[in-house]
């Protein structure tokens, strides 16, 4: 599976910026999209994850109600919403892939580049 996102780039505190991640190369039936944080010195964050068989999503609490994760499965593609940003969202947000979503970004084997997100005014 090869994974391209997209979409990052410079917002200000309360803007709203929408990432993409083009999937291809699928080998199966299952497939799940996460969205993977990391800001400099800090832990890799898992902040969402979708199915793209079903659509169901998941959440992590620092982003709920402020980011939204949506698939189009026609062009095998995911994405990531994110509205009311803050400067501790600066952060390389990369896309991940693997049949179920799983709460632990270690699960995920397969990643796409990052794409940087930096909110500042």
């Amino acid at each position: 599976v090869q994974l391209q996102a997209s979409g990052g780039g410079l917002a200000q505190p309360g803007g709203s910026l929408r990432l993409s991640c083009a999937a291809s190369g699928f080998t199966g039936p299952d497939a799940a999209i996460a969205w993977i944080r990391q800001a400099p010195g800090t832990e890799r964050e898992l902040l969402a994850c979708i199915s793209l068989v079903d659509g169901t999503t998941y959440y992590s609490n620092s982003v709920k109600g402020r980011f939204a994760a949506s698939i189009d499965a026609t062009k095998n593609t995911a994405y990531l919403q994110m509205n009311n940003l803050k400067p501790g969202d600066t952060a390389v947000y990369y896309c991940a892939e693997r049949p179920v979503c799983s709460y632990y970004h270690e699960a995920y084997q397969r990643w796409g580049q990052g794409t940087q997100v930096t909110v500042s005014s």
